[in-house]
């Protein structure tokens, strides 16, 4: 007998990828959709696969995933976004653990290997992109706005060897529409830390993580896709500081 399993999948419109991912899931004992109101398709599908449905107004990823944890039947979670899919072998390495749990271990950690145009990216600090995926229900996500991660001891985790496979970057018209909402968010995240706006974080700081991306990190090594995700995370950084000066100028008008 092995550990009972609730799958997690948060969606919000993704008729397209949906069916995919709930194939990588259906081993689970219940899966859980948590949707943020889907006007297309995306609930239609979901219910060929479970009756668990529920739906909550999306306000950052950790506020969203912390409110569909404890509403979960069993005592392990497994939580896949919808861009995301198992690498062969992955599975089974899974269930092996869930059948034979090791002692003192809640929560398993899984290498996801991020596709830009259908290649795995290996440069750039994008691998190991290493993320808790499987884990006791207990444990719930930090509060941050934006690349929160499970708030778990490291000492009770353990790495598999086979990886995740997250489809990240096809489309720039789309990726241009996500950077926007996660600059909002990495924007919000340090206002409420209290960093406030410097020069040097708009001049300084994008040339110094677009030389350690393409250079340090061997951006260069992939060509033009090496070139689009250094300049995209330096001028990622740059957006979120100059969102912080327009926030310090309008709050600053509002005052007088």
């Amino acid at each position: 007998m092995r550990e009972k399993v609730t799958a997690i999948v948060p969606t919000f419109n993704v008729e397209k990828i949906i069916g995919r991912c709930l194939e990588n899931v259906k081993w689970a004992e219940e899966i859980l959709i948590v949707d943020s109101y889907s006007t297309d398709r995306t609930l239609e599908i979901c219910r060929g696969y479970t009756d668990r449905i529920i739906q909550h107004e999306y306000i950052n990823s950790a506020i969203q995933k912390n409110w569909a944890i404890p509403q979960a039947t069993h005592d392990w979670i497994f939580l896949l976004d919808t861009d995301e899919y198992l690498e062969d072998g992955l599975l089974e390495e899974m269930l092996g653990a869930l059948e034979n749990p090791e002692l003192g271990i809640e929560g398993y950690v899984f290498r996801r290997k991020n596709l830009i145009y259908d290649k795995w990216l290996k440069t750039c600090g994008y691998y190991p992109d290493c993320l808790v995926r499987l884990f006791k229900n207990k444990y719930r996500y930090q509060t941050r706005e934006v690349h929160a991660h499970i708030d778990i001891p490291v000492e009770r985790t353990r790495q598999f060897k086979h990886h995740l496979i997250h489809d990240d970057f096809n489309d720039i018209h789309s990726y241009l529409i996500k950077f926007a909402r996660y600059m909002k968010y990495e924007c919000d995240e340090y206002w409420k830390q209290g960093r406030r706006f410097r020069w040097r974080e708009i001049t300084l700081r994008p040339l110094y993580v677009f030389l350690k991306s393409y250079i340090l990190q061997r951006g260069y090594k992939d060509g033009v896709r090496g070139i689009l995700i250094s300049a995209n995370l330096a001028y990622y950084n740059f957006m979120i500081f100059m969102k912080l000066w327009e926030r310090e100028y309008y709050a600053k008008k509002k005052l007088g």
